[in-house]
């Protein structure tokens, strides 16, 4: 009889034990630029509505015994929905022989730094985890109207510096939906920026980017500062595939950002899958799969708190 299905008999699958999982989540975290940024808030299956102040009461000088004035607040309802994200990657089996019991913490680097892009296009450009079509959240920095040539200053007027200032200065100038203005609390960079906001000064020949100390695996994450005296993180995936967005200076507490329990986990040695457009059986040709999964929800109440750093010229 001829085989017309891969079976499962000894597959495994469940969550994460907390030693593997940990890590695997806090490299995500730490890898993506905007949940370092971002507040993070707790989400379940269910999603979350969370409360956006539209208007604050107003109070009024009066004489004595006269009329006090009436005011009030208004509130709408911003919905962090979460979206699974997921990423399956497929290894020989003497890979396995060569690790055994221990193989899947050697594809938490890859998985993390999957993960961790996939969030930033997703959340700064609505883009898909491999930089084309959209992303699976309704709301993203790249509706913002706000943007400012990065290198668009000559060093004579200030360079660099300018550029940022006048950024923050887009972010500042506007007010949310309450008529409060926005802060500049942080920027995102792109990697392919880090050499020349490295080598950009102030009006005062003092380098811009301060270095924040960073552990023993600085090598393999987002390098971690601070840009006009806000924290400010660099790592892949801010830009967008084009290069003519290479970060975003902004009041990252109108964004947030979530994620539902843990990394679901499984493994198989019999399943099949999907490789370059044909499926393959896992046990004919002895290879193993580690499948990872999670759900992180994202919304920003307003776009405009953010303004878009660009290199439209390519300089």
């Amino acid at each position: 009889m001829a085989i017309t299905a891969a079976t499962k008999t000894s597959d495994f699958s469940g969550f994460i034990p907390a030693e593997i999982a940990s890590p695997i989540f806090e490299r995500a975290a730490r890898q993506s630029v905007v949940m370092q940024l971002a507040p993070q808030e707790p989400l379940s299956f269910q999603g979350k509505s969370i409360p956006v102040v539209t208007g604050r009461p107003v109070a009024g000088w009066v004489d004595e015994g006269a009329k006090k004035p009436a005011t009030q607040g208004t509130m709408t309802l911003a919905s962090l929905t979460p979206k699974k994200l997921a990423a399956i990657v497929v290894t020989s089996m003497e890979v396995v022989r060569a690790n055994p019991g221990g193989y899947a913490t050697s594809l938490r680097e890859q998985l993390a730094e999957a993960f961790a892009i996939a969030f930033d296009y997703a959340t700064l450009h609505n883009l898909g985890g491999d930089g084309t079509g959209t992303g699976p959240f309704t709301t993203s920095l790249s509706s913002t109207t706000k943007s400012v040539e990065l290198g668009g200053s000559t060093q004579a007027t200030g360079g660099i510096y300018k550029d940022l200032t006048d950024a923050a200065q887009e972010v500042i100038n506007d007010r949310d939906a309450s008529g409060r203005r926005y802060r500049f609390t942080g920027t995102a960079l792109d990697a392919s920026a880090e050499m020349p906001i490295r080598a950009a000064v102030d009006t005062t020949g003092r380098p811009l980017w301060v270095d924040l100390p960073m552990d023993a695996e600085a090598a393999g994450l987002s390098a971690r500062g601070q840009l006009l005296g806000r924290p400010s993180y660099i790592g892949d995936g801010v830009a967008d595939p084009n290069d003519h967005v290479r970060g975003f200076v902004g009041d990252w507490t109108m964004a947030r950002w979530g994620v539902v329990g843990g990394i679901n986990y499984d493994v198989s040695d019999q399943a099949t899958v999907t490789i370059n457009g044909s499926l393959v059986s896992l046990w004919e040709q002895n290879l193993v799969a580690v499948r990872a999964e999670a759900e992180y929800g994202f919304v920003v109440a307003d776009a405009d708190a953010f303004c878009q750093l660009r290199n439209d010229s390519g300089s």
